[in-house]
């Protein structure tokens, strides 16, 4: 049997795909994989980049533990279960008139993936969505539950809530939501240089902001998100302009294919699409404004730096995205608060999350080498699902709880049970 990821960047041939459906399941697959000594890896959604998931032994997938335990809405909490997809418990929550606090720009991925790799949206009032975890049932190589919240093992619980699966498996997850709100979202294209002038206004003018860069162009695709009551947009019209996505995805695949057959059309590629943009207003329920349909493949290369260095790193990766003329992907910057998860990219800074992207066919190591460069010069810290060559080294002096979080690793998993290759690189064991 064989497992790829989404965008084609990993892939293994584990002797075991196991997909099981209750907690008693979890617990025992643990336990009786870890007494064989066998690795144990956990995959979602296979939306990380990076060698999170492969392994040759025991591959556990979730897509079977699914489904909301509970729901507070007087507490305004949520109890999931690990393999719930976000865009399954988005739906589930507004039937209950609740929503998540903040969300990032895809849907597909599974709560334990989001969570565990500090996947983020934007703003600046926000952490990552591990920030949003307020409790978790975690299951570790002896098979036992550790059920963990803030008012128990402080340094446990925020090791749990960013872990890469290194300390086990999550079992539910209960996270903090909020009321039902609507988003109005207003798209611009403006000139990148009056984007990074302006920093400073859009954090004050606006609930949460992002922005795209577009290579070989002046121009940036501003996005902007305010927060309204829940029902100012229009009931009726579904999912977030479903039908521009689709015709949006289609034009950007060919342009991208293009591209690739005939890199030197790349440049001229990347100016018909900045050309194209237009101003658009819209409103809606906040899961669907959040959420963008990403048909096209691509990979991903993500790092953290300090919110107040934005500008001279977005400016020295516009100099190396110019200056290869292989480019045409935008680059796309968002905002985290900081936040409290040892692991969190966003641990105690607020941070500027810059991405560079290639078209899944194109080769991209050279172009996010260079980039890695800068951002390794400004104290980034790379996004765990994102491709990044970082090691333990580099790693320990980004993160001020980096040892914290090991101790914590080697006495849950002191065989290194739930290592891989990959995380023996992260952890720097042999």
């Amino acid at each position: 049997m064989s497992w790829r990821n989404w965008g084609g960047t990993a892939s293994c041939e584990p002797t075991v795909l196991a997909r099981p459906e209750t907690e008693a399941d979890l617990r025992e697959l643990v336990a009786s994989s870890v007494d064989a000594g066998d690795t144990v890896r956990i995959v979602g959604s296979g939306h990380s980049f990076t060698g999170l998931v492969p392994t040759d032994d025991v591959l556990l997938s979730l897509e079977r533990f699914t489904g909301v335990v509970a729901v507070d809405r007087d507490a305004e909490e949520v109890t999931v279960r690990a393999g719930t997809t976000l865009a399954t418990l988005n739906r589930e929550l507004a039937d209950h008139g609740l929503a998540m606090a903040n969300l990032g720009d895809i849907d597909r991925q599974t709560i334990a993936g989001a969570v565990g790799t500090g996947t983020h949206g934007t703003g600046l009032d926000f952490g990552t969505l591990s920030s949003q975890v307020v409790g978790c049932r975690l299951v570790t190589a002896d098979g036992s539950v550790h059920e963990l919240d803030a008012d128990g093992d402080s340094t446990l619980f925020e090791a749990a809530r960013v872990s890469l699966g290194a300390l086990g498996v999550l079992s539910t997850v209960t996270l903090s939501v909020v009321p039902a709100y609507d988003l109005r979202l207003r798209r611009e294209a403006r000139p990148l240089d009056a984007v990074l002038t302006d920093v400073d206004r859009y954090h004050t003018d606006h609930d949460q902001w992002e922005f795209f860069w577009f290579p070989h162009t002046d121009t940036a695709l501003v996005k902007t998100y305010d927060r309204k009551p829940a029902g100012t947009g229009d009931p009726g019209t579904g999912r977030f302009d479903t039908l521009g996505d689709r015709v949006e995805n289609a034009a950007w695949e060919t342009i991208c294919r293009v591209g690739t057959h005939a890199p030197v059309t790349a440049p001229t590629g990347a100016k018909l699409a900045a050309a194209t943009l237009s101003d658009k207003t819209e409103v809606g329920p906040s899961y669907e404004v959040f959420a963008n349909a990403r048909e096209v493949r691509f990979s991903e290369m993500e790092y953290g730096v300090p919110a107040d260095e934005v500008v001279p790193v977005v400016r020295r990766i516009r100099a190396i995205a110019d200056g290869d003329r292989h480019v045409q992907f935008p680059v796309e910057v968002r905002f985290v608060g900081g936040d409290q998860p040892l692991l969190s990219p966003a641990h105690a800074r607020d941070s500027a999350f810059v991405a560079v992207h290639t078209y899944h066919r194109k080769a991209y190591r050279e172009y996010f080498d260079r980039c890695e460069a800068v951002f390794r010069e400004f104290g980034g810290r790379p996004h765990w699902g994102k491709l990044h060559t970082a090691d333990a080294a580099t790693l320990a002096e980004r993160y001020p709880r980096w040892d914290a979080f090991q101790s914590v690793r080697r006495e849950l998993d002191p065989d290194g049970a739930f290592l891989n290759e990959h995380l023996r690189d992260v952890f720097g064991v042999e």
